[in-house]
């Protein structure tokens, strides 16, 4: 015995989970809750603790749906997301996205910049954006944000060129 305490992966706690392993559930839940707070957190903000809450209990209700377990980060992520951006929508607050925690920059001080650009655009430009990021498609979008394909398209391209007008004098 070396001492060294095997904790599974949540891959791993998957199927027993899936199968109704209380005892796995709940590993499998506390392991992801960083990567969910994490992701609720840039988009939700001053609502991540209720995201985040949200968002495990969606994935704990939709466990089973799951098929394919190789899907399973992807299909937190996008559970995380709608329930964040549900969230946001719910307490109606502006200021949702202001920081996007994935984006992994060279120089820290561009972080700062696309913060403060990201702050200068409205919210759906900011929605879309940060959505994008997350590596979410125009379907995905507008599924989040019940909206239309072509709106999300419409506004995808306005955001866009807004954050590159705003970013052209922080990067001269």
């Amino acid at each position: 015995m070396s001492g060294v305490i095997d904790i599974p992966t949540p891959l791993a706690l998957l199927p027993r989970a899936q199968a109704g392993d209380e005892q796995a559930m709940n590993q499998l839940l506390s392991g992801i809750s960083p990567y969910v707070a994490r992701l609720c957190r840039s988009i939700a903000h001053d609502d991540c603790a209720d995201a985040t809450q949200e968002a495990l209990l969606a994935v704990y209700r939709g466990l089973r749906t799951l098929r394919e377990p190789a899907a399973f980060y992807g299909w937190v992520r996008a559970v995380t997301v709608r329930e964040a951006v549900r969230t946001v929508q719910r307490t109606g607050r502006e200021g949702p996205y202001q920081r996007v925690d994935s984006w992994q920059e060279t120089n820290p001080l561009d972080v700062v910049h696309i913060s403060d650009v990201l702050d200068r655009l409205s919210t759906s430009h900011r929605q879309v954006l940060t959505l994008r990021t997350y590596g979410l498609n125009e379907a995905e979008m507008a599924r989040v944000l019940s909206l239309p394909v072509g709106t999300v398209r419409s506004r995808l391209h306005r955001a866009r060129a807004r954050f590159r007008e705003a970013w052209q004098p922080s990067a001269a």
